[in-house]
């Protein structure tokens, strides 16, 4: 079993006015992207601005490149990275929704790891993502990356293990659409969303500060997955556990449609609460209400 405080976050954006686009989630929904070298600042922004971020389009939403949401993150604090991450291995499920779910989650642990600084749980986790990985036949996609990853994280080269991890993802999504697989694809991106959407909001309701809440703001994302999960194939759609998210997606959506800074912290509990638990069904297996 798995134990959390919470995750991580990665951001995308709409093409709307500027206060409706700022968007944040986590690692996953890199899958879209092409990694640029990591920027950093030595001094904190006054305010975050959506052209500090290379992207891609992804229908009608823009994708930030995950590695960069996470240097803005470093500039704007210094958050409690280990207390972020979770403990434990993850089984290999038999239901490949869920094992794509989980793969996304675990890709978005890593970023969390890197952040810590945490080599020996980066290469834990660079070898769950191989396993999973070959659960749902893209493997051979992968195979480098993973060693990448565990070499780079015994030299600390933590800017090298963030692009190797980016790398995975977009490996990850290249080796889908080779197998028509578009809609595990998104469950991946949609299960790496999610577990940065609960690290996100334990940071933020641990006083990150003004900026991480309207990160929070990010409605275009959440009605893009729910389209997603709405145009997959009628099986894969009533699966209990996607379902489920669906379900907390929708419960999410009112949430962020408010101002970012409208957000109140309880609603930043609530989103915490509802991401939480629906993560703890993808890597135990359990749904619920």
């Amino acid at each position: 079993m798995l134990h959390s405080e919470t995750p991580l976050g990665e951001g995308i954006f709409s093409r709307f006015p500027m206060n409706h686009l700022f968007l944040f989630s986590t690692a996953i929904v890199c899958l879209f992207l092409i990694s640029p070298p990591i920027l950093r600042a030595d001094t904190p922004p006054k305010k975050i601005s959506l052209s500090d971020f290379p992207a891609a389009a992804v229908e009608e939403v823009v994708v930030p490149v995950p590695s960069e949401i996470f240097a803005v993150l470093d500039k704007l604090g210094n958050p409690n990275w280990k207390g972020q991450l979770r403990d434990g291995k993850v089984r290999t499920p038999e239901d490949r929704a869920r094992t794509a779910l989980l793969l996304g989650n675990v890709i978005a642990e890593g970023f969390v790891a890197v952040e810590a600084e945490d080599a020996e749980r980066v290469k834990e986790l660079g070898r769950q993502v191989l396993t999973l990985a070959e659960a749902i036949n893209v493997r051979k996609s992968v195979i480098a990356r993973s060693k990448s990853i565990t070499d780079k994280a015994d030299q600390r080269d933590w800017r090298g293990v963030r692009a190797e991890f980016d790398g995975a993802l977009q490996d990850v999504r290249g080796a889908m659409q080779e197998l028509n697989d578009q809609d595990l694809s998104q469950l991946v991106s949609l299960g790496g969303w999610l577990r940065g959407t609960e690290v996100l909001t334990s940071i933020v309701s641990g006083g990150f500060s003004k900026d991480g809440i309207e990160l929070l703001h990010q409605p275009e994302l959440v009605n893009y997955f729910d389209r997603c999960i709405g145009s997959m194939g009628g099986r894969l759609r009533k699966n209990p556990l996607v379902a489920s998210i669906r379900d907390v997606l929708r419960k999410i959506g009112p949430i962020v449609n408010e101002g970012g800074d409208k957000i109140t912290p309880e609603q930043v509990k609530s989103i915490h609460d509802l991401t939480h638990g629906v993560n703890q069904q993808i890597v135990e297996g359990t749904t619920g209400n």
